[in-house]
């Protein structure tokens, strides 16, 4: 019987065939529907960047919102992440290590039960959880299927099929809102799989930002309780001012104190304010680059 690692890859080998994605650096190859034995299937992207050889190995970030990365044309809002143009542009003047990255597509109607740090649902009050959940999570909470998606199927899948290094201290996990809380929340349940994340325009009030402070407390809550050791794991925090941003950065000044209170320092831990900066793939795209040299650090390390 084959194994599900080899389904997998029999899978997406056939759907990788003939993608069209349009980048300005780099390849990007589209893997249609991967499937899963945690969450339903959907596309995954990898970005490999120019002059990619299986002759040495490469360090992995993780995104979330995969669809949102490269390609202005197919998203939404015809925004997009220019992740390929920062990349690139760090790789060629070696500002970092090379790296290639994952861009894992939300499912758009479940992007909230899968993106929701779960195990901080156990410091929300019970009638307040049970409607989050019926309401917002349609019924059940998924972050930890999602994360055992990426984990135990996306993960060993990309370390097969191309020539990466494996071990947390090259191997990173990132996104932006919600996308910012379930990379938060990999570091803590899966600190022997990632060594950096960076967390974007976190959307600390985990739901509706007026809606009720329960959320934000329950999920720094979760943080004091299962932050990994900063002698070898990192984390970036950053937020603007303008949009939902304006919501966020009460709530970070109590994060950068649970930070401060597991010492957490320089070179750990940061968090950066950019005024003016709205919550859109516009403004991220334009601090995506200093997200990156913190992530996969100066080549060599």
């Amino acid at each position: 019987m084959k194994t599900l690692l080899t389904l997998i890859a029999s899978l997406v080998i056939t759907a990788a065939l003939g993608q069209d994605v349009k980048v300005s650096s780099g390849k990007v190859t589209r893997y249609r529907n991967f499937p899963s034995e945690y969450v339903q299937p959907r596309n995954v992207d990898v970005w490999v960047p120019d002059g990619y050889t299986r002759d040495k190995r490469y360090a992995v970030v993780y995104m979330h919102d995969g669809q949102m990365l490269f390609d202005s044309t197919t998203t939404w809002n015809k925004q997009e992440w220019k992740v390929d143009e920062a990349a690139g542009e760090l790789m060629k003047n070696r500002q970092v290590k090379d790296f290639i990255v994952v861009g894992i597509w939300n499912n758009s109607e479940y992007r909230h039960p899968e993106y929701f740090p779960q195990k901080a649902l156990e410091y929300v009050p019970k009638d307040y959880r049970d409607r989050l959940v019926s309401v917002a999570m349609k019924g059940e909470p998924l972050a930890d299927r999602y994360l055992k998606f990426i984990v135990k199927e996306v993960k060993p899948f990309i370390d097969s099929t191309y020539s990466t290094y494996r071990l947390p201290q090259n191997t990173f996990v990132a996104g932006s809102s919600m996308g910012g809380l379930i990379s938060m929340y990999a570091m803590c349940e899966y600190p022997n799989v990632f060594g950096a994340a960076g967390c974007i325009s976190t959307h600390w009030p985990g739901y509706a930002p007026d809606s009720t402070d329960y959320l934000p407390k329950a999920i720094i809550q979760y943080m004091d309780k299962n932050l990994p050791n900063p002698k070898n794991h990192r984390f970036w925090f950053d937020f603007g001012t303008a949009t939902l941003d304006q919501y966020y950065e009460p709530w970070q000044n109590l994060v950068d104190q649970t930070m401060k209170d597991h010492s957490y320092g320089p070179g750990q831990w940061t968090t950066r304010k950019y005024p003016g900066e709205d919550h859109s793939e516009r403004s991220w795209s334009r601090r995506i680059g200093e997200v990156f040299k913190f992530l996969a650090g100066a080549p060599g390390t």
